[in-house]
């Protein structure tokens, strides 16, 4: 199957997309929310592009490649932000968006998707 040597990158982009939608939730929840809000938009923004990258993969998409290097700038900026906030929720959508840029870089930069 063409998608299993997406597979890294895959269950990078689906733990990603975990997190983010986690972390949008739960910065909701904290006391001041609008501190939080360019955290949320980025997690919400990080979790599409995780989904779209994941089901672009997962079909063995011409296109995978060139959305996995946006994911993985999407990615970046949601993991710097989200480092910012010290609450565990923040901590490991950022560590979840490094490693998901970290692996669609590589697999954009492999050339899998030519």
């Amino acid at each position: 199957m063409s998608h299993e040597k997406y597979q890294d990158c895959i269950e990078a982009c689906h733990l990603c997309m975990q997190e983010c939608e986690h972390c949008a939730t739960a910065c909701l929840h904290e006391d001041n929310v609008k501190m939080m809000a360019r955290c949320i938009e980025l997690d919400r923004s990080c979790s599409d592009i995780c989904s779209l990258a994941e089901r672009e993969m997962a079909r063995g998409s011409v296109f995978a490649e060139h959305v996995c290097q946006l994911c993985a700038e999407i990615c970046e900026a949601c993991g710097e932000e989200c480092a910012k906030h010290q609450v565990d929720h923040c901590q490991r959508c950022a560590d979840a968006c490094r490693r998901c840029a970290n692996a669609c870089r590589e697999m954009a930069g492999a050339g899998l998707g030519r």
